[in-house]
């Protein structure tokens, strides 16, 4: 099938990251864009959040000092972070920050226009702030409601199945209608994927079930991947997924256990003592578990992992409070009972404090049909976001020319990373792609017309039958929750990754489907497969050389140590074979910093450009 149009630019997804592109490429004057997206409605941002989800950025306000400089040392720190990457996420942060502000996203100023901030996990100073619990969501649609204005096309009910490429890099974009399986190609300069993690891999999992992740897409194209293993998992519910962080923890709830007879237990007491509610507090601002932590609050979700794998169920029960609050908050530490007093909070039951010190957490489940005053929660350690993805340089652009990633889908966050870093990341990734891209087509704009051949794609032979693609994705889900989530098994996951593997080069013999109409099933399990193919094998690759797994999961060899990663893993394939490698990041840039010489610099710049014609969209 030939292409049937040419867009210069074309951007996969409609979350933070997919709008801001398409709307910075059209403030840069590439005109000629579309958007695909296999719903306009589905994805992670517009569909989580948290009991107040964070956005940081440098701080503004207060006396307290900061620099990008800091901001910049602290993202680095983190351990498997790209140098440049971390500069630019800070260098960009507060202009990506405030146009949010100016698109009407609202973030808490003072009378003075100062932006309120509050400190988050591994944040050293106050940088974090919020609109409440759906700030992406907010953000989402402000950005979306620019690029309508803008008339910038949305091409929705599409998912994107093949990114092609020939001898200069990307020249299309395959897809097939997610109703009908009807097959559509276009032309492109670039494709800037925008999808998010990969949250189609795992079976506990807190990404929206309308999520699914395409970082297959880039593999496919030959692009490689960086520090796939690094994920951050947190207790999370699980019947409407939703992290259980911040308030819904320092209210301090009851952890309970129900064995397969109905019997009930506050196993978290059993296990810890008289510091349980103490751990429970601190599970607010550690939310993400941290092997770092697993002498501390860590615990918590290790015993509630263990008490799942028992073949029990646990809850959050927030009507009665737990064991170790019996004498009404004195036997709690200083931080949290000194929290809970400036909140107002040192009174009645767990319910009871939320509704008073964040009652939107309340509402937010009720807008689910879940009545946190009468019911439990059931929850489990979930995979909660990917701190890899796609390997990509200090554009974002990945080793694909004309393949850029920004969001989650791209591999900048390293080991740790401060709460909220993500959703700076989504505006500054985007931003830069959109600059190379401008920059590109005002030096070559004999290259902005429809080109001469348009490029053709066929999809494969699918296989119509019984179908079982449904089923293959529910067990690979369910491997990779079991061997490969934050506590792993390496032989589990070397048993996994052969699976995996055969299922990968034996997909078309392997995998069938009722009809057309199911072609979209047919693709997202392989998306699904040659991930977490590329996944396992990060992971593996982690365990036998680093001999640590950062904050991802527990590494339980004596002498393991956590140290800050001076290193990152790269996944490439190669002919068929995937293989994954240590390798060193790059040192924090230092770049020209004098004022005299960047202004003669912005200036032959400005007059370089004003000696192009415009590239024709």
């Amino acid at each position: 099938m030939k292409a049937s149009k040419y867009y210069h630019t074309i951007v996969i997804g409609t979350g933070c990251a997919g709008y801001n592109a398409a709307d910075r490429l059209y403030g840069l004057g590439v005109r000629n864009i579309a958007i695909v997206t296999e719903g306009r409605l589905m994805g992670t941002s517009r569909n989580t959040g948290s009991d107040k989800q964070t956005y940081y950025k440098l701080s503004l306000c207060g006396a307290d000092g900061d620099s990008v400089r800091e901001l910049a040392d602290t993202l680095y720190a983190g351990g498997g972070v790209m140098g440049e990457h971390a500069l630019a996420e800070a260098a960009y942060s507060t202009r990506c920050f405030m146009r949010l502000v100016e698109l009407g996203v609202p973030f808490p100023a003072n009378e003075f226009g100062e932006y309120a901030g509050y400190k988050t996990d591994h944040d050293p100073r106050t940088r974090a702030t919020s609109a409440g619990p759906l700030t992406s969501k907010y953000m989402t649609e402000a950005l979306e409601r620019s690029v309508r204005d803008k008339g910038i096309p949305v091409l929705d009910g599409l998912l994107a199945i093949k990114i092609l490429t020939g001898a200069d890099g990307v020249n299309g974009l395959s897809c097939v209608d997610v109703h009908t399986g009807e097959p559509a190609v276009f032309a492109c300069r670039n494709v800037i994927l925008c999808t998010g993690g990969p949250a189609g891999i795992y079976k506990n999992t807190v990404y929206p079930e309308s999520q699914h992740g395409s970082t297959g897409l880039a593999v496919d194209a030959g692009a490689a991947l960086s520090n796939m293993e690094e994920w951050q998992y947190g207790i999370a519910s699980t019947a409407f997924r939703w992290n259980l962080s911040g308030t819904y923890q320092q209210v301090l709830p009851r952890y309970i256990s129900v064995d397969p007879k109905g019997r009930e237990r506050e196993f978290l007491y059993e296990a810890l003592g008289p510091k349980a509610p103490d751990m429970v507090f601190l599970k607010g601002y550690q939310w993400p578990f941290d092997t770092r932590k697993a002498e501390g609050s860590s615990q918590v979700d290790l015993l509630v992992a263990f008490e799942i794998k028992r073949g029990n169920r646990v809850y959050l029960d927030f009507t009665a409070n737990p064991q170790g609050l019996d004498d009404r908050f004195g036997a709690l530490g200083s931080e949290a009972y000194d929290y809970l007093k400036r909140s107002g909070a040192l009174f009645g039951t767990p319910i009871e404090r939320l509704q008073k010190m964040n009652s939107g957490a309340i509402e937010l489940y009720a807008a689910h049909g879940i009545d946190l005053w009468r019911e439990p929660l059931e929850i489990a350690v979930c995979a909660q976001h990917c701190n890899g993805g796609v390997c990509v340089d200090a554009d974002w652009q990945t080793s694909v020319r004309g393949l850029f990633a920004a969001g989650e889908a791209a591999g900048t966050f390293g080991v740790y990373r401060p709460g909220g870093s993500a959703l700076n990341s989504t505006q500054v990734g985007s931003l830069r792609a959109a600059e190379r891209i401008a920059r590109e087509a005002q030096l070559s704009c004999e290259e902005q017309n429809e080109p001469k051949e348009m490029p053709e794609y066929c999809l494969p032979d699918i296989r119509y039958g019984k179908p079982n693609a449904a089923e293959l994705l529910d067990n690979l889900r369910a491997d990779m929750s079991k061997h490969a989530d934050f506590d792993r098994d390496t032989a589990g996951m070397k048993a996994l990754f052969e699976r995996v593997d055969g299922l990968c080069r034996d997909f078309a013999k392997t995998v069938s489907v009722r009809g057309p109409e199911d072609a979209a099933a047919y693709f997202r399990l392989y998306d699904a497969a040659i991930t977490a193919r590329a996944t396992l094998s990060a992971m593996i690759c982690s365990a036998e050389t680093i001999g640590t797994h950062g904050s991802a999961f527990v590494d339980r060899r004596p002498g393991s140590g956590t140290g800050a990663r001076t290193t990152r893993t790269l996944t490439v394939h190669d002919r068929g074979t995937v293989r994954s490698f240590i390798s060193p990041v790059s040192a924090m840039p230092d770049p020209e910093l004098w004022f005299e010489t960047l202004l003669e610099r912005s200036r032959k710049t400005a007059e370089a450009r004003g000696k192009k014609p415009r590239p024709q969209q």
